[in-house]
């Protein structure tokens, strides 16, 4: 005997489908003292791009003071954030770009409105070579960065907050020894080229960010620290001279010390 089938229903059952439960991420929260890097990397484009305004109006004084105060935020803002543990990508690409205005593009602006206006096409070039220089500087560090045997003991080619200064000098002399007007603009927008060269270039030159002393000469450090900032309040522009000429100093002697000891690495031992 057939037992006849269950009745189907006509319409077909359907089946609820639950929507995925999409979780949103954690949000990260952050101290507020771990963005004054941030905050430090910010103010120094401030300072660049006002620097920029008071070339603008003639007063190179001030335009020099803020390049060289963001020279300094921009030396103690890496260091800040990796001491509060704050790095991150976005604010090294932050500090990069900073740079590139701080180093690059205000101080070849400066340098115009100060000596190469008169020169036209070649005062101009001679700031597009100096800035494309400092981009492609920050561009070659950035790369080297992320290189696993990168040598943090030196540099390849002048850094760029060198590089501003070192390319300001005609005017640090001028201002020195006379009445900051400037002369030999050819000489000038010559200069400003030598130093994106120099910037660019393969060479190594010195870093002093692991430069160590001896603790008994902290001291001795400390009272040359105060010496230097009393001549850059008191004698500006001669002590902005000597600074640079140490720093060229610097660099030949790295030059001329590099050969000598790969010739004595070379050289086979008694």
């Amino acid at each position: 005997m057939k037992v006849p089938a269950a009745p189907q229903s006509a319409e077909p059952q359907s089946v609820e489908l639950q929507p995925a439960k999409i979780g949103r991420r954690p949000r990260k929260k952050l101290h507020i003292v771990q963005l004054i890097p941030n905050f430090m990397t910010v103010a120094a484009l401030c300072a660049g791009l006002t620097a920029v305004r008071f070339a603008i109006e003639g007063r190179f004084g001030l335009a020099v003071a803020l390049i060289i105060a963001a020279a300094v935020m921009d030396g103690l803002d890496g260091r800040l954030a990796r001491f509060l543990k704050s790095e991150s990508d976005m604010g090294a690409e932050l500090d990069s770009l900073c740079d590139l205005v701080n180093f690059g593009v205000a101080p070849a602006l400066i340098t115009y409105l100060w000596a190469l206006q008169g020169m036209r096409a070649e005062g101009w070039i001679a700031c597009l070579i100096y800035a494309v220089a400092c981009l492609l500087r920050l561009a070659r560090f950035n790369i080297g960065n992320r290189q696993p045997d990168n040598d943090s003991n030196s540099f390849q080619g002048v850094p760029s907050p060198a590089g501003a200064l070192l390319v300001m000098l005609p005017m640090f002399l001028a201002f020195a020894l006379d009445d900051g007007q400037p002369h030999a603009n050819g000489l000038v927008a010559l200069w400003m080229a030598l130093v994106g060269w120099l910037m660019v270039g393969r060479f190594r030159t010195p870093s002093f960010k692991r430069a160590t002393i001896y603790a008994e000469n902290v001291s001795f450090v400390l009272l040359a620290f105060v010496g230097l900032v009393a001549a850059l309040l008191t004698y500006p522009w001669t002590t902005l001279v000597i600074v640079d000429c140490a720093y060229l100093a610097a660099l030949v002697y790295t030059f001329i010390k590099k050969p000598r000891k790969a010739a004595e690495e070379a050289a086979p031992e008694a």
